[in-house]
């Protein structure tokens, strides 16, 4: 068979067969019976002369083969949506789908502020949310499932454009009745020989904390490690330790009279959070837009970047 007759279908089934390693679910994701899926991926086998999936009774693998077919699949497929948004886009500004991954330390705390006035700007406009950490939305921004992302610099990925929207400090918790909870800010070195509580590994929010922790003299918490900030302070609050928030995040974390909060002394560390998108996406422009919108209405504890 000639490979110039490969769909865009059968790019897509083997993609879903990817993302599900397992027939059915494939076949359920792409709305289409068991039997045509397998017989579309066993045609693109054909097509290309090379077995992409390695099939058993109780599990499906990808080949090495398949593995490289399936990454350059998703670039294609990719193209091909940003392609279609461009057209209907064109001549209006921000409308259509926009795919917008967030992680977990920010998106709860800014985008209830953001997206009504989004909505208002841009009624047109079907904004879609992934919060994942930030390893995860790279993924998803490079394979052409996300347009955009709203990360934590630095970000060190290839291809990619960087808008810098706002920073913003980060403020200590700490239990009531702790030596601290009085001062008016912290010293980093009054942080020395404390416990600082950490998120999980694969949390950029844990390695600025830990940027903090070498600058200060605190120890990482041996043992403890939170699944989001929310634990984190629930942690506080029982008295293990104390934690770094990111400004915006602390009030409605801390809105209890357990936990103290207290700003650092200048100069404060602090996050920048920046828009990140694939180079040469034709959203570039929607992009900026939704930086300005971010911008005009940011969370009091932000300051904008221009």
């Amino acid at each position: 068979m000639n490979p110039a007759n490969i769909t865009l279908r059968q790019l897509r089934y083997l993609v879903a067969l990817a993302d599900t390693l397992h027939f059915g679910r494939a076949a359920s994701a792409c709305h289409v019976s068991q039997p045509s899926l397998s017989a579309q991926i066993q045609q693109l086998e054909e097509m290309l002369g090379s077995t992409l999936v390695e099939r058993t009774k109780h599990r499906v693998l990808l080949t090495p083969a398949g593995e490289d077919a399936v990454e350059r699949a998703r670039a294609i497929l990719g193209q091909v949506d940003d392609l279609s948004q461009a057209v209907r886009a064109s001549g209006r500004p921000l409308s259509g789908a926009l795919r917008m991954g967030v992680i977990p330390t920010s998106g709860p705390y800014l985008l209830p502020r953001v997206l009504p006035a989004l909505r208002a700007a841009y009624p047109e406009l079907k904004l879609y949310l992934r919060e994942d950490l930030t390893e995860r939305l790279l993924d998803r921004l490079r394979a052409g499932d996300l347009d955009v992302g709203l990360l934590a610099l630095p970000v060190t990925e290839p291809g990619v454009e960087m808008l810098p929207v706002y920073t913003e400090p980060f403020l200590v918790a700490l239990p009531r009745g702790h030596r601290l909870d009085n001062a008016d800010a912290v010293e980093e070195g009054e942080l020395a020989d404390e416990k600082l509580l950490l998120l999980e590994d694969g949390h950029c929010f844990r390695d600025q904390a830990l940027d903090v922790c070498a600058l200060s003299g605190a120890q990482a918490g041996d043992g403890f490690a939170g699944t989001s900030l929310a634990t984190l302070v629930e942690m506080v609050a029982g008295g293990l330790g104390l934690t770094l928030l990111p400004a915006l995040a602390a009030p409605s974390l801390a809105a209890n009279d357990q936990i103290g909060l207290r700003r650092f002394a200048e100069p404060a560390p602090t996050r920048t959070m920046a828009l990140v998108w694939r180079r040469g996406s034709p959203r570039s422009g929607d992009i900026r837009r939704l930086a300005d919108v971010i911008i005009k209405h940011l969370p009091e504890g932000a300051q904008a970047v221009r």
